[in-house]
């Protein structure tokens, strides 16, 4: 999955908003982790749960990376209001965990991240398993981007 948010960063751009939908444990953070490593950010990219939001500005000439985790938030984009994403987005990478339903209404081009994952007959339960991930592009940004690449 870090591997995976590596080659992502290569697509991304200021005002990309990308949204991770995947079970706990699936690989989301992981892959974010990726993302900022390809981007060249600042800071240990880490599951946001209890701040709700981290940037994590560049290093190099590219954009800041700004990480939330809108699991703990049940509400549409009002409740999220206080963090600024609409004032962020323009200038920085805008990643979402558990923001379908939440986040839409920032863009009308985004990038839907969907992150299964099943285990093996007979896996012991929190075993790795095997993560099928699907890129579905909305907008103009993404329609000429080659997502199946990223396999």
């Amino acid at each position: 999955m870090r591997e995976l948010g590596v080659r992502l960063s290569r697509l991304l751009r200021a005002g990309d908003l990308v949204l991770l939908t995947g079970e706990l444990g699936a690989g989301k953070t992981t892959l974010t982790r990726g993302l900022g490593e390809g981007l060249g950010v600042r800071g240990a990219v880490t599951s946001p749960t209890f701040v709700i939001a981290r940037v994590h500005p560049s290093l190099t000439d590219g954009p800041p990376l700004v990480h939330v985790d809108a699991y703990r938030l049940g509400g549409g984009l009002e409740e999220m209001e206080d963090l600024d994403l609409d004032v962020s987005l323009p200038e920085s990478v805008v990643v979402v965990e558990w923001g379908e339903g939440k986040v839409e209404e920032l863009t009308e081009e985004r990038l839907h991240v969907v992150i299964t994952r099943t285990l093996g007959e007979g896996a012991e339960e929190g075993a790795d398993g095997v993560r099928t991930v699907t890129f579905v592009g909305v907008g103009r940004r993404w329609a000429a981007e080659d997502l199946e690449a990223l396999a």
